[in-house]
């Protein structure tokens, strides 16, 4: 500062007149007294005048610096400023604030993985079922008349299970953005009983909104017992789905709202063999509403979710009936897993609906025929959706680090309708018993005990199956970061 350099000047000015000033009278003081003659001398008179004179400029500059000094102090104490002693300046800190990113810039690291596993599942069906699903135990696929699947007591192997899947994430200003594509090997649907390309996961979300083939918002995919078998539990809301999905809150507590592929199918029971019906054609003018409320804790979480579907059929033979019609389909589910101490954890699962049937894990069709009671001859028959409920209670049990157990029942029932014939599906039962080894890491080999039965709408009979099965499963990831 300006004023400090004129201190600075005024102040080294001051002291080297001073110090010339008391340096020359040292010395005078030292000839005086060297040289002094007889007192009443003239010329020692005047010395000692020069002296005393000397002496007074001393004092002068003296007060001078004094004058100066308090200056200064009344000058820091009015503006706050302080001078520091003259000391070798430190280097300057580095400007951290230059180096943080803008609110607005992507946060962290990108990550990219491959993972999956091959598997070969092997066993023994000691009754019959489907063909086409041999390697499975679904109560709905069980035999629906005596013989119709004979013979039982088959051997099976498969590698249908083999799974392969890739996943990304990456920062980005409006949030992490994650990637997801996966598929099997487990041919369904018109590949039924196949080993060929099956796709699972298409997905991809960025912060709050995510769009794809994804779990259903409906299903709560954390509740799945730690079973070898494929299809697993009956009685659980379990789907994958094309959708878009809102996630307004997410966290612990989270909420997701979801609007997904329509779909439906209908039992055409005792009308089957109507020629009117052939003309009648499924119509989804909307998409199914899903979605769910889940909360996290310490011990465990909660889900509860809810589905809401229009279904619609119309009548395009131009005839005198009208087999035309719609129903609502309507639905919830509550699901947990709970921590029962560290090595046990109980999953629960309980769904009830009305025509909720395409998103359960073995139900059959949505609607039902009924006769109609309008009394209106043009429209003799009409469809109902059809109530269902499902139940699963499951106990998952780690023995140790080589060790694993997964114990459970699960049940669907289904209410039929007066339209629908007698050998109808109406209950279903599952359960299953394992107990799994796992050598070295990322190696899993099993046996597990499964059980199955179908049981009839009004005829009475019944069908079971038992499967008992090895698994050899060899696990495989790797993550990558840039």
């Amino acid at each position: 500062m300006k004023t400090d350099r004129k201190w600075v000047d005024g102040f080294i000015g001051c002291a080297l007149v001073a110090f010339v000033a008391l340096g020359f009278s040292s010395v005078l003081t030292s000839e005086v007294n060297a040289q002094q003659p007889p007192s009443g001398s003239t010329e020692v008179q005047q010395l000692k005048d020069r002296l005393k004179q000397l002496e007074q400029t001393v004092d002068e500059l003296k007060a001078q610096l004094v004058a100066i000094e308090n200056s200064r102090k009344d000058t820091q104490s009015a503006t706050g400023e302080k001078t520091a002693a003259v000391v070798p300046a430190a280097p300057s800190a580095p400007d951290l604030t230059a180096a943080k990113p803008k609110p607005d810039e992507p946060q962290g690291e990108s990550t990219f993985s491959i993972y999956g596993f091959a598997m070969l599942n092997s066993g023994y069906e000691f009754q019959a079922s489907d063909p086409k699903w041999f390697d499975t135990v679904r109560p709905v696929k069980l035999p629906a008349f005596a013989g119709q699947f004979e013979p039982g007591g088959n051997t099976y192997f498969s590698v249908r299970q083999s799974r392969f899947g890739a996943k990304s994430t990456t920062p980005t200003k409006y949030g992490e953005l994650k990637t997801i594509f996966e598929f099997e090997l487990f041919g369904t649907g018109v590949d039924a009983g196949q080993t060929t390309f099956r796709l699972r996961h298409a997905y991809g979300e960025l912060g709050h909104f995510g769009a794809g083939q994804y779990w259903s918002a409906f299903v709560d995919p954390d509740v799945f017992p730690n079973t070898n078998e494929y299809w697993g539990p009956n009685g659980i809301a379990w789907f994958r789905n094309v959708q878009f999905r809102w996630m307004p809150i997410k966290g612990k507590n989270s909420v997701t709202i979801a609007l997904e592929r329509p779909g439906a199918s209908a039992d055409l029971g005792q009308a089957s063999d109507r020629i009117e019906l052939s003309g009648v054609k499924p119509r989804f003018p909307l998409p199914d509403l899903t979605g769910n409320v889940r909360f996290e804790r310490s011990w465990g979480h909660v889900q509860i979710g809810g589905v809401l579907r229009d279904m619609r059929w119309v009548d395009t033979v131009n005839d005198n009936f009208d087999l035309g019609g719609r129903a609502t389909g309507a639905g919830f589910g509550i699901t947990s897993a709970l921590n029962a101490g560290k090595k046990d954890k109980v999953k629960l699962s309980y769904v009830y609906g009305h025509g909720i049937e395409n998103y359960m894990n073995d139900a059959p069709v949505d609607v039902g025929i009924a006769p109609s009671n309008s009394g209106n001859p043009r429209v003799p028959i009409k469809g109902e959706a059809l109530p269902v409920w499902g139940w699963m209670a499951y106990l998952d049990h780690t023995w140790n680090k080589r060790f694993s157990s997964s114990i459970g029942y699960s049940m669907l029932n289904i209410a039929n309708s007066s339209g629908q014939t007698n050998d109808a599906f109406h209950r279903g039962h599952y359960g299953s018993g394992n107990f799994m080894f796992y050598p070295v890491d990322r190696v899993t080999l099993g046996t597990e005990v499964i059980y199955g039965r179908r049981e009839n709408f009004r005829d009475g009979f019944a069908a079971d199956d038992v499967h008992l099965q090895f698994i050899f499963k060899y696990n495989f990831n790797k993550e990558f970061k840039f």
